[in-house]
């Protein structure tokens, strides 16, 4: 009975204060704790903006492994159901330290968590080993300032979503997008995804829908405010859209249902800025 009482006592924990990993703020040598629910009979992804290079478990109850080929994604599900309150502990290769209060739930609301790294000028001092990162962010930056533009767009109930632009650099995709707010309440973004889907609406199936994971998302806001408008860079890796099929750029909001989806045809993906290579 202490057992299952101390249970509730934490999955209530979790549900009234749920996890945002979307831009969330932290001061100086702060550590934030994130609330996060997991399930036995399904997979938790966390996508970091960095690679994973240490994880610790609180308890052998969870189980976690990295996302196959993948440096920067985790894969999370209860090893049991309804086990007690656990933490996992996850260190990037920026040095970065993320605590995760990991909570049980039967049916999360949300599957996907995504931070994001939304500096501006002030990069981190990487190692050579990790120089690569270094050029994803510099043509992040570039992509962000870049004149060449497309208006690629979709509104509904005031909430504007569009791709302005385009760009390859270094076998890597990047989309700018911005939205706007023209309304007097503020949207707070829960998720945003790309994947490409067929253009035939039939019964969905897995194999009819892939999800691309983003390398980076640059600048890229937790929420925007009312009257507002918010641009920032999406980094894919390179890949092309197959006939017969269309690119979704989805955002939806958090407790509210002001959701978009942004459909993307083969002749409009083609139209691609190339960016300067990077040099030292």
């Amino acid at each position: 009975m202490k057992t299952f009482s101390a249970f509730l006592l934490a999955l209530s924990f979790c549900v009234q204060h749920p996890a945002s990993a979307q831009g969330r703020e932290k001061s100086p040598g702060q550590i934030i704790s994130y609330p996060m629910d997991i399930a036995y009979s399904k997979t938790t992804s966390i996508v970091f903006p960095f690679d994973v290079q240490s994880v610790d478990k609180g308890s052998r109850d969870i189980l976690v492994q990295k996302a196959k080929g993948v440096e920067n994604i985790l894969q999370i599900k209860a090893a049991v159901r309804n086990f007690e309150q656990t933490n996992l502990t996850v260190i990037t290769s920026d040095g970065k330290l993320y605590d995760f209060r990991l909570c049980y739930l039967e049916d999360p609301n949300t599957l996907t968590h995504t931070f994001s790294d939304s500096r501006q000028d002030n990069f981190i001092n990487y190692s050579d080993q990790n120089d690569n990162k270094k050029k994803i962010f510099y043509g992040a930056e570039l992509a962000y300032h870049e004149r060449k533009k497309v208006n690629y767009n979709e509104k509904q109930n005031g909430i504007t979503l569009a791709v302005t632009g385009i760009y390859i650099h270094n076998d890597l995709i990047q989309y700018r997008i911005k939205i706007t707010n023209d309304t007097d309440i503020g949207y707070d973004i829960d998720q945003f995804r790309f994947f490409i889907r067929d253009q035939k609406k039939v019964k969905r199936t897995a194999s009819q829908e892939l999800e691309l994971v983003p390398v980076l998302a640059y600048k890229a806001p937790e929420k925007v405010e009312a009257k507002s408008e918010m641009q920032f860079v999406y980094v894919l890796p390179k890949f092309t859209i197959p006939d017969q099929k269309n690119l979704i750029v989805e955002m939806i909001e958090k407790s509210g249902g002001r959701h978009l989806q942004l459909l993307l045809r083969n002749s409009k993906t083609d139209k691609v800025f190339p960016i300067p290579a990077f040099s030292n």
